[in-house]
């Protein structure tokens, strides 16, 4: 038996398209409701709405009553004639994720249907190769429930006083760090407003390294002014290091530059303060900020062992930016004396002969332990023992 449904004195400009959207939804293409109703001039209103969706309907005289037969059309009828569709919300889906993302999807979300005639938005990074990394979701949602509030993960009112002396050196490091910090929110901040949203799982990534960076510098500076200090020095070297990795256009290459090697350098730092800082306000700071740059690293470490999976030839391309970089600050003078200086004496704990020496011992040896996590990041990216020795000696002398 045909359907029927009634939608008495309910006028199209109050409603009653819902009700004939709902009773066709229930029907498969091509079969028939009939609908009935009473208000004036009802069937001209359902006969324009039918034109506009695409459904064919044919005006009949029933037991003396005004029926409109409606056949259900196609999806791509009416106003969805030659839509397009956008993939699937599921990532792990086949095919859900496409090769390159079209203009036309604009801000639409991937596995919407996106009416034809949308605006088309250009987005520089639209192909999945440059930008995709198979466990950006994943990685997001771990560092989404990792989140924390400067505010009350660190105890600002532990008590302690430190020595001047002391008390620069950790102001100084901080400096450092801030600036660093700074390169390490506008490189990724950059390159988020040119990821196609259909790739919205490492735009997601990339905006809570934004957010991580922008809580790391509060915490340092906050540091810094906890006894009244203002920031230290800030090198001519160190700010032409941070300039190279701003002035890369490429995301994998910044993503190498950037996460693999020099975030990936700083969590050795991080934990190197956490082992040694003077105060329990330091040693706080740097486990949280270290657990945050390990997240960074490892989103950079998932996108670029997919993309050299891909491309294997690839690999060129990141040495050849790791030995123009080198030969970019070959006239620089690297790590800031104050800094190096700053470290030994907190890693000395005291302003002795041996204590000097045994702290100097201990930033050696945080430079080996460095350059080693460089090379294993390197070998893990397919790169030779050998060629992995090069390219972490050939990194920045300013860690970052």
């Amino acid at each position: 038996m045909r359907p029927t449904i009634d939608i008495e004195a309910l006028g199209f400009d109050a409603g009653a398209h819902l009700l004939v959207k709902h009773g066709l939804q229930q029907i498969a293409p091509g079969q028939e409701l009939d609908v009935t109703g009473s208000g004036a001039g009802w069937d001209g209103q359902l006969g324009a709405w039918c034109r506009s969706q695409g459904h064919p309907c044919e005006l009949l005289a029933v037991d003396g009553r005004k029926v409109v037969r409606v056949t259900r059309g196609g999806a791509s009828g009416g106003r969805w004639r030659a839509a397009l569709h956008s993939g699937h919300a599921d990532p792990r889906v086949d095919g859900a994720v496409a090769t390159q993302a079209k203009p036309e999807w604009g801000l639409a979300a991937r596995g919407a249907t996106v009416e034809a005639g949308s605006p088309a938005m250009h987005f520089r990074l639209d192909q999945k190769e440059e930008v995709w990394a198979e466990r950006a979701a994943d990685l997001y949602a771990q560092a989404a429930a990792a989140q924390w509030d400067p505010e009350t993960a660190i105890d600002w009112k532990a008590d302690f006083t430190l020595p001047d002396m002391v008390e620069d050196a950790v102001v100084q490091v901080l400096t450092y760090m801030i600036e660093n910090e700074v390169a390490a929110l506008v490189v990724p901040a950059r390159f988020l407003g040119q990821v196609h949203p259909h790739y919205r799982e490492v735009q997601a990534v990339l905006a809570i390294q934004v957010a991580d960076e922008a809580r790391h510098i509060e915490v340092f500076t906050r540091r810094v002014r906890l006894k009244g200090r203002e920031p230290g020095l800030s090198t001519a070297g160190g700010q032409s290091s941070l300039k190279t990795l701003l002035d890369e256009q490429d995301f994998s290459v910044a993503e190498f530059l950037l996460s693999v090697l020099g975030e990936g350098t700083f969590v050795s730092l991080l934990h190197f303060l956490h082992a040694y800082a003077p105060d329990p306000v330091t040693r706080q700071i740097a486990r949280l900020a270290a657990r945050d740059e390990a997240r960074h690293v490892a989103f950079g470490m998932t996108h670029l062992a997919a993309r050299l999976e891909r491309e294997p030839a690839f690999r060129t391309r990141l040495a050849n930016a790791v030995q123009s970089r080198n030969d970019a600050l070959a006239a620089s003078s690297g790590l800031n004396e104050e800094v190096f200086d700053s470290l030994i004496l907190l890693a000395a704990g005291a302003l002795t002969p041996g204590a000097i020496a045994a702290g100097y011992l201990r930033v050696q040896q945080l430079m080996v332990d460095m350059a080693e996590g460089r090379q294993s990041r390197l070998e893990r990216l397919g790169f030779s023992k050998a060629e992995a020795q090069q390219l972490s000696a050939l990194h920045t002398r300013n860690f970052m």
